[in-house]
């Protein structure tokens, strides 16, 4: 009897196994966060496979079967399986020209390898009651859309654009020639209350465990610490993300920004 491949309802109803159904989603245009292949399969509808994903910049990753097979609801996955976005991913370009439409100043989060769904859904939920234009994520070492994390935003997904790219440190770069400033989040730096967030900026925030990358950091024009008193050290990203993007608000309202 054909073994037949189908897109299975997972934790996060977003994993699609079989050759088959994984084919006819990237042909279908259904954006695909990660794909999994068997370690050693390489035969012909692998390398169909392989190929579609190198023309949608899909993020491939190689992996024992015994991994497979965890991963698989039914075990039925043929030696590939796909995560599917729970939301479409903007462009860059969406979310500066979301920023114009208002004729406001852009205001934009970067994270740099947020790793927790619940992190980047709580970070996007504030992010659009902050009034941001957008969040943009790295396509490696980092959550995606899931439903978790949609659940997360709590409906915020529907108003604020999310761009997924290659290189943080490269759009960095190129978001400079538009004129936006780039704070990261750092606790050793000067504290956010004595640094100007006024006018076009980029806020980049780091992961859970590591904070902003040292590549990352060295492409932001400067940091900004927030001040803290207690017996620890650290915030959970998407609270420092929050204490950030609010006083970003604050020194916006009192610089009579929108």
């Amino acid at each position: 009897m054909e073994n037949r491949s189908r897109e299975t309802v997972g934790e996060d109803a977003r994993i699609i196994e079989g050759r088959n159904a994984v084919l006819e989603a990237f042909r279908a245009g259904k954006t695909i966060d990660r794909l999994l292949i068997q370690d050693g399969c390489q035969d012909g509808p692998i390398q169909t496979i392989r190929r579609e994903a190198r023309k949608h910049d899909t993020v491939t990753d190689f992996v024992g079967k015994e991994r497979m097979d965890q991963i698989s609801p039914t075990g039925k996955h043929q030696g590939v399986i796909a995560y599917k976005a729970a939301y479409e991913y903007a462009a860059v370009e969406d979310i500066l020209a979301a920023a114009r439409a208002k004729g406001e100043a852009p205001f934009l989060v970067l994270l740099d390898d947020i790793e927790d769904p619940h992190n980047l859904g709580a970070i996007i939920r504030t992010a659009n009651l902050a009034g941001a234009h957008g969040v943009i994520i790295p396509k490696r070492r980092a959550v995606g859309l899931t439903a978790t994390v949609a659940r997360t935003s709590a409906g915020a997904l529907n108003y604020t654009p999310v761009a997924r790219v290659t290189n943080l440190g490269n759009t960095i770069e190129e978001l400079k020639k538009e004129g936006i400033w780039f704070v990261c989040a750092d606790m050793n730096a000067e504290p956010m209350y004595r640094q100007d967030l006024t006018g076009p900026i980029g806020l980049v925030i780091g992961n859970e465990g590591e904070g902003v990358s040292r590549l990352v950091r060295e492409k932001c024009d400067f940091a900004a610490a927030i001040p803290m008193r207690g017996d620890i050290d650290s915030l959970n990203a998407s609270v420092a993300a929050g204490v950030l993007m609010y006083e970003i608000v604050r020194q916006r309202l009192g610089a009579g920004e929108h």
